[in-house]
Parts: C-alpha cells; structure tokens; sequence
C-alpha cells in the first residue's frame, strides 16, 4: 500500500487555486470593512520570487487613486537576495489591475465618504497575484474595546454549549 499524502483541511468558501501569500490581520482590528474588491497587481520578476518565499508586509500598505488609475503604497516586497542587479526597490508604488467601470465604483465612493482603501489580503489565484482591497472605515478606541468584547462573549458562549 502506498501512503497518501494529507491534504490541508479545507475551510468553506475557500478555492482550490487560491494560495494564502499574506493577511492583514491588523486592518480587520483598526477599520471596519464595508465592502471588498479582488484586483490584479503589477509586480517585477524578482517581486513574484519574494512572495513565492512568503515574504511581504502589508501592515502600512493602503492604495490610493492617482491619475485615473489605482496604486498600491508602502507595501514592502524585501529584495529577492539572488535576482542581483535585476533586483527591485522594496517599496516601491504598485499599479493595481481593474475595469475601469469597478475603479469608477469602488474608488470613488471611498473618496466621496472619507474612507480608505486597505489591502487585506495578498495571494495567487490561478498562478497570478491578486489583492483583496477593502474600503474601509477608521475604528475610534472605544469601537474596538467593544468589537473585543463582543468576540470574547462569543467565545465564552461557543465554550459552554460545548462543554453540555
């Protein structure tokens, strides 16, 4: 008998073809997100290099529309050690990929109300990079108390319907 590898376990709503290259973890905490949007990213070779190895930080990161167009700033993409001279800045400006129909949408609306577009996510779909953009609204301190103590409430619930 040959021994079957074990396959990650699967969570609902996941896709087979998506592979988890960084979260933003943070920017569920600091803002609450009103609506999301998948985008292309325009990246160099040694950029898909570095985030084939796993290494990016999207805790800064936000986008921001300049000339009719929609940037990805301050996301760091670290220099791939063996690309040399081919080598890229860290943190450069990215251009981000959509329609301009979703651009016109998405990216007014976050200028009209005060809102910021953050990066909550970075992975490959189908061999190509992608950005999970969120429009997002800034958190007050008493907001997030209050998120944390809904969330340990919850937890708190879940624990004692399991232990009956």
């Amino acid at each position: 008998m040959s021994a079957k590898k074990s396959q990650p376990e699967r969570k609902k709503g996941d896709d087979e073809n998506e592979r988890l290259i960084a979260q933003n973890r943070r920017a569920r905490h600091e803002y609450e997100v009103l609506d999301t949007l998948e985008c292309g990213i325009v990246l160099k070779g040694s950029e898909v290099k570095s985030l084939r190895n796993g290494k990016v930080s999207l805790e800064e990161a936000f986008a921001h529309v300049k000339g009719g167009e929609l940037w990805l700033l301050n996301c760091d993409i670290p220099e791939y050690v063996e690309a040399n001279q081919f080598n890229h800045e860290p943190k450069r400006q990215r251009k981000l990929l959509l329609h301009k129909s979703e651009l016109a949408k998405f990216a007014s609306r976050a200028f009209e109300k005060g809102l910021t577009l953050v990066p909550l996510k970075l992975y490959f779909k189908n061999g190509k990079a992608k950005v999970l953009l969120g429009m997002a609204r800034g958190r007050q301190l008493h907001d997030k108390r209050e998120k944390m103590k809904k969330e340990s409430m919850n937890r708190d619930i879940q624990r004692a319907m399991r232990r009956d």
